[in-house]
């Protein structure tokens, strides 16, 4: 059975993402369990991270709740955050304790609900990405042990915006639906705002873990 005390370990915390992408200097697992340790060496309460290479290389070196997840291009989906089951499950066998999957409602190569199964089957807990407020309700519905605001502004549905979804952390609080809060949350003022506004924890990556994302920032403020 999963470990629901995984969550109540995350409450009130900050959740460190570290990921790199594909052409980034920093995309090597090693690297990743570096940013890992560096995250858990500033107060990290847990860590999210993508792959099932970087899953295995950051339990080794942190028994932090580890959030898991993958990153697939499929041609039949716009669905991309561990799409299917067998990703799901690979990641808990990796040894994340919660598996982070896509629950927008869009067409998906394998119903929610059975993803859902399996990783509580396989023993762990799942965080349902959404992007508004049907989305968190329909995933709650389906079994989904926390869900995050993850893909808002990633749907051509829900609000495009440069600042976190306040409204949509608003509404999920009032629905009494457990959240996470994680996108465009820039500063440490954002995250302690997420918090007031009812998030069990606050996930942060770009801001902490992606040095050229964030010297990008800089060199486009000065380019005006």
């Amino acid at each position: 059975m999963p470990d629901q005390g995984v969550l109540e370990r995350l409450r009130g915390q900050l959740v460190v993402s570290c990921q790199a992408n594909p052409d980034s200097p920093l995309r090597d697992s090693f690297i990743i369990s570096r940013l890992a340790l560096a995250a858990v060496k500033g107060g990290a309460g847990g860590l999210r991270i993508q792959g099932f290479d970087d899953v295995q290389a950051v339990r080794a070196v942190t028994d932090l709740p580890i959030i898991g997840l993958t990153k697939t291009d499929r041609a039949d989906t716009d669905i991309y955050i561990t799409p299917t089951s067998a990703e799901a499950v690979r990641l808990a066998e990796l040894g994340a304790q919660v598996v982070a999957v896509d629950a927008t409602l869009r067409p998906r190569p394998e119903p929610l609900g059975d993803i859902i199964g399996a990783v509580h089957a396989a023993g762990a807990l799942v965080m349902a990405d959404i992007s508004t407020l049907a989305e968190a309700h329909a995933a709650v519905q389906m079994g989904a042990d926390i869900v995050s605001t993850t893909m808002s502004g990633y749907t051509p549905y829900s609000p495009q915006s440069g600042y976190p979804d306040w409204a949509l952390m608003t509404a999920l609080h009032a629905d009494g639906l457990p959240f996470a809060a994680e996108g465009r949350l820039n500063t440490p003022a954002d995250a302690a705002r997420a918090l007031t506004l009812g998030a069990q924890c606050v996930v942060v990556g770009s801001a902490i873990t992606r040095p050229d994302v964030v010297t990008r920032w800089f060199t486009q403020a000065l380019q005006g």
